[in-house]
């Protein structure tokens, strides 16, 4: 333990952001990093609570945070990136793009402001690039054995790199132009700046890892191809089939899925081939979001930054309360009213709506019709009833659907390899082998959609499934 009375001694510190007038002008990254003596004194305040309940029941990847954090305090750096690695295949991405539910679960949290977990995080893994500390792992032996990993997200890059440093030759096949899947090409640049994950993708190279981009497998390489040429293949396609509105006017051109929307602008950022794209700008545009989690949340940052007259964002859920509610007592991730930084910069929001049905001209929408919704419990669990007398039309240059998504994609490559699948649509796995014995699965391919540090641990997870078969079918040969 650092510093016996820290958290008395110290207040938590919140990680500043740019100005909104500033950053909405361009798509770099928004947070300014606290100075290196701030960072101790808030690693000062975390208190060796008896059961830390932060790497317990708050992280997903069980990091050994009150560890990390002494060492922080000692001034201990290089320590404290080799302590975060042996448990977060890429903790610069969490640091930035996870909610932190470890801050959540932090004894503090109970009547104080939790320990600044994610920004410590943050701070060890950038200075362990800074300095040099973070370099390939080659494996020193050689398996003899091959392992293609189907997507490239956080999921697949995870168990990618665990299975290179096992020993095994692993290519990543990757449908779109450059590897990162959800990172590169779902999180906007202004919360994850793709040279971040670039730089991590050349530690993976050069610990042997082979990258195939451009390619779908299940259509560009068949399963014969996939299972002549590798000895175990590891499904990380995601939960790629998005929900969809199924109303009057759904239609319209200018009606997209928000990740079509989000991809186009990360390839405009990133200076990529817009071939295929849909490519429309919110530039002086009324913006309706139909959905208000953090893709909703993005799309409205990316709007926003493209020059949006007017952005909406809708949600069909009640507005949460701003104190945690006795449903979801601490140390559990808390149903509370939460602002992101993009919302910060311009929205309206509205909750408990529903859109019933969008009206335009030609190919183009023009108004989103919709009702005021409360939610009755009935026999068969919570019902949506829409409230009469409530209904509203709002003007739509730009409506964005980000309600989430339904599961895996199944034509193609789950279908072909005929996988067994769970009443939700997903993956079936038995800890993370699929029904084909060969083929194994990880992240939102068998979860659905879920958080970015979920499918990292997951990845690791099904890397150590997948190295345990492979070496025991040596044993049997």
């Amino acid at each position: 333990m650092g510093e016996l009375r820290g958290f008395l001694k110290y207040q938590r510190q919140e990680v500043g952001h740019r100005p909104v007038a500033e950053r909405v002008r361009d798509f770099h990254e928004i947070d300014l990093p606290l100075t290196p003596e701030a960072v101790r004194q808030q690693a000062a305040r975390c208190m060796n609570c008896g059961i830390p309940f932060c790497q317990g029941a708050g992280c997903p990847v069980v990091n050994s945070i009150p560890d990390f954090n002494d060492l922080v305090y000692q001034g201990r750096w290089k320590q404290a990136c080799s302590l975060l690695h042996r448990t977060n295949s890429f903790p610069e991405i969490t640091g930035r793009v996870c909610p932190a539910p470890c801050e959540n679960s932090c004894t503090l949290n109970v009547n104080d402001s939790p320990v600044l977990i994610k920004h410590i995080e943050y701070q060890i893994v950038e200075k362990g690039f800074q300095e040099g500390w973070i370099v390939p792992q080659p494996p020193k032996v050689r398996t003899g054995k091959r392992v293609g990993v189907i997507g490239s997200g956080p999921a697949g890059l995870a168990a990618a790199q665990r299975l290179a440093r096992a020993g095994h030759s692993v290519m990543v096949i990757e449908k779109d132009e450059r590897p990162g899947g959800l990172l590169r090409y779902g999180i906007p640049d202004f919360k994850l700046a793709k040279s971040v994950i670039d730089r991590r993708l050349e530690q993976m190279r050069a610990e042997g890892v082979e990258f195939q981009c451009g390619v779908t497998a299940g259509q560009d390489v068949s399963i014969r191809y996939l299972r002549k040429r590798f000895d175990a293949i590891c499904l990380a396609m995601g939960a790629g089939q998005p929900r969809d509105l199924t109303i009057l006017g759904r239609g319209f051109d200018n009606v997209l899925y928000a990740m079509e929307y989000l991809a186009t602008q990360n390839k405009i950022c990133n200076g990529e081939s817009l071939e295929g794209c849909h490519l429309v700008s919110a530039r002086d545009k009324v913006v309706i979001v139909i959905g208000g989690g953090d893709t909703g949340s993005d799309c409205v940052g990316t709007a926003r930054r493209q020059g949006a007259k007017k952005i909406y964002q809708l949600e069909i859920l009640p507005k949460p309360p701003e104190q945690r509610p006795p449903d979801t007592p601490w140390p559990t991730w808390p149903r509370i009213m939460r602002t992101s930084s993009s919302q910060e910069e311009g929205c309206e929001r509205r909750w408990s709506v529903m859109t019933t049905r969008l009206t335009g001209a030609d190919v183009h929408v023009s108004h989103l019709h919709g009702c005021e919704v409360e939610w009755v419990k009935g026999h068969r669990g919570w019902e949506v009833v829409g409230v009469p007398g409530t209904e509203f039309t709002l003007q739509a240059d730009l409506v964005l659907l980000a309600m989430g998504f339904v599961h895996v994609t199944h034509a193609g490559l789950v279908e072909d390899l005929g996988l067994q699948l769970d009443e939700r649509g997903n993956v079936v796995v038995d800890n993370h082998q699929t029904s084909e014995p060969w083929v194994f699965a990880a992240g939102d391919t068998v979860r659905g959609a879920s958080l970015v540090v979920h499918a990292i641990r997951s990845g690791q997870d099904a890397a150590a499934a997948t190295d345990r078969w492979l070496r025991q079918e040596c044993r049997g040969q």
